[in-house]
């Protein structure tokens, strides 16, 4: 089992940043490739980054791409997405996910373990 808590959540107006992170606990946290999801109210949750397990590739979806950046720390089990220029579509609750995969993987439902999830708002 792999426990993720995510952090870093909150209002912010069009233009502006915000810094999520993810704390992982329980099993070896190297071991997993992490992504990033979001699912706005109504919506199915999608895509928004991963990483792999070394932090040497990385994948993004075509909307993020350019604004967000995905990292982590192996060292602190801890995974971060950095997210600049921020757009009114970017409101949604935000999850941290945990993937057992050598291959990085888009689909929800390829992962493993999943936070609750932190609420990102983005005002116009």
């Amino acid at each position: 089992q792999v426990q993720l808590v995510e952090s870093g959540g909150g209002l912010v107006q069009a233009g502006g940043s915000l810094r999520l992170s993810c704390v992982a606990s329980g099993r070896t946290f190297s071991n997993y490739n992490m992504g990033w999801f979001r699912q706005a109210p109504g919506k199915e949750r999608e895509f928004v980054a991963t990483i792999s397990w070394c932090g040497g590739r990385t994948s993004y979806a075509d909307s993020v791409k350019g604004r967000f950046t995905i990292s982590r720390d192996n060292a602190k089990n801890m995974v971060y997405l950095q997210m600049n220029s921020l757009k009114p579509e970017d409101t949604a609750v935000y999850y941290c996910a945990a993937d057992r995969s050598a291959s990085l993987r888009i689909g929800a439902h390829e992962y493993d373990y999943w936070g609750q999830g932190t609420q990102v708002t983005v005002s116009s």
